[in-house]
């Protein structure tokens, strides 16, 4: 169902504080890949506040849609949104990327509730997707695996092989997204390895592309709906964004790939994600 202005002004909100949650954990765990973590908030709010069937009272339930966060390293947000559902208490989070805590910089399945997929070895996610979507096809199920990727991560060959797969098996039961921020930890993607022109590999491995802006709702909204209803070939959502969006001294700086903040930082940043 389209967005309406209602929703969008919802998102936003939740956005907002969760954003600061993740600003949060980040401060208690002494350090995370924050930068990467912003740039997808908006992603992870309209899956998780509109689009997936899912329920967390019941994490395991058989007919759920699947979430794999193949950019495993932004786990600081993926549990800050997971905690916002119910799947656990947002409390345990004071002990993220603690010792002996469930959660680690790369979120355990078998540990936190909520993930379905361990990830963290970058180019794993899509494969494992394609996996599941076979695996949900041939058990004649409803549900949907919705698989990001960072736009680093596309310089694996995995990703690759597993595009052509599910091209070749034309798999409309998967969604992927690219967090398209044009940073990864060496530096920019297309100094470090060039991905252009990114939307033509894509179409010429099989798949239908369409681009959206990653930090605006109604864009988003429209190619998931699209994705969605497509029943010829896999759809892959560029999702044009900004690292460490939302926070001005960090916003497109590589340096914040991965960083710590202290109490004066944490307060300077929650300030920023009030004016956005």
């Amino acid at each position: 169902m389209p967005i309406t202005d209602q929703e969008i002004q919802k998102l936003k909100e939740t956005a907002c504080s969760l954003r600061k949650d993740i600003i949060d954990i980040t401060g208690w765990a002494g350090g995370a890949h924050i930068g990467g973590a912003m740039s997808m908030v908006e992603i992870l709010a309209i899956l998780y506040y509109k689009y997936l069937n899912i329920d967390s009272s019941r994490p395991n339930w058989e007919d759920r849609d699947r979430v794999i966060l193949s950019k495993g390293h932004g786990g600081v947000g993926y549990a800050a949104f997971l905690a916002s559902k119910g799947y656990f208490d947002k409390e345990l989070l004071k002990e993220f990327n603690h010792f002996k805590s469930p959660f680690g910089m790369h979120l355990d399945g078998n540990k936190v509730p909520g993930v379905d997929v361990s990830t963290g070895s970058l180019g794993h996610g899509l494969p494992i997707a394609v996996g599941l979507s076979l695996g949900a096809r041939l058990q004649k199920k409803n549900w949907k695996t919705y698989c990001i990727l960072g736009d680093g991560e596309c310089n694996e060959g995995s990703i690759w092989e597993a595009a052509m797969a599910a091209s070749h098996f034309k798999l409309t039961n998967m969604i992927t997204f690219v967090d398209r921020n044009k940073l990864m930890i060496d530096g920019p993607t297309e100094e470090v390895m060039g991905l252009e022109p990114f939307s033509d590999k894509w179409k010429a491995f099989g798949w239908i592309v369409k681009e959206a802006q990653g930090h605006d709702f109604k864009s988003l909204s429209e190619a998931i709906e699209f994705a969605q209803n497509e029943t010829k070939a896999p759809v892959v959502i560029i999702a044009n964004t900004i690292k460490g969006k939302g926070i001005d001294f960090m916003e497109n700086q590589v340096k914040w790939h991965y960083g710590g903040l202290n109490s004066d930082l944490i307060e300077k940043a929650k300030q920023s994600v009030d004016r956005m």
